[in-house]
């Protein structure tokens, strides 16, 4: 069990940044990678983050942190994230094709995309980050090592900024239809009362 929460917290440290960062690289810079392409702008971007991915794989001792030890509660509760975090995925992969979660309409100028408002998107604006915060909160408490945390702390305002980006693009891609969206359809949490999709 201890090698598999250690592997577990090698692959949050060396994954999870590299992950976000890519949308540090493409919403605030959309303009020039649109005039690059999708196809430069996800290769030059995807090698710059495996090249990423390597160096954190090579620092893991350091950005693993300290082993706080096999803890079956923390496991258990790690499992019901990674199970909701796994559902909301399943739900939301109907709606979000990995073509449009690697960011391929933001950077198409003939293909922008089409603006999801269906499924999990009917009920709040960004499940695939809600997601992604469960998900990491789960493998966090599985490994329980020192870094899982402190990524899992750092990740809520690093995907809250990504998000104001990603909405800010959203707005100028679709314009109106964006904005009513954002109306009646809230960021992170559903609203009482709603049932779900």
């Amino acid at each position: 069990m201890d090698r598999i929460r250690y592997v577990l917290a090698v692959l949050l440290v060396a994954t999870i940044p590299p992950a976000v960062i890519w949308w540090y690289l493409v919403h605030p810079f959309v303009g020039f990678w649109r005039r690059l392409g999708p196809r430069w702008t996800l290769a030059i971007v995807g090698v710059s983050m495996v090249s990423l991915m390597v160096a954190l794989g090579m620092a893991r001792r350091s950005l693993v942190g300290a082993d706080m030890g096999t803890n079956w509660v923390l496991a258990g509760l790690g499992l019901v994230c990674f199970g909701i975090a796994i559902g909301m995925g399943l739900k939301r992969k109907r709606y979000l094709t990995n073509r449009i979660l690697a960011g391929v309409p933001e950077l198409d100028e003939d293909e922008p995309g089409v603006l999801l408002t269906e499924g999990p998107y009917a009920v709040i604006r960004h499940p695939r980050y809600v997601e992604v915060l469960v998900g990491v909160l789960g493998y966090a408490m599985i490994a329980n090592h020192v870094g899982g945390y402190v990524l899992a702390l750092l990740i809520v305002p690093a995907l809250h900024l990504v998000v104001l980006l990603e909405e800010r693009e959203l707005s100028e891609r679709f314009g109106a239809a964006y904005e009513a969206y954002r109306t009646r359809v809230p960021r992170y949490l559903p609203r009482r009362g709603r049932p779900p999709t």
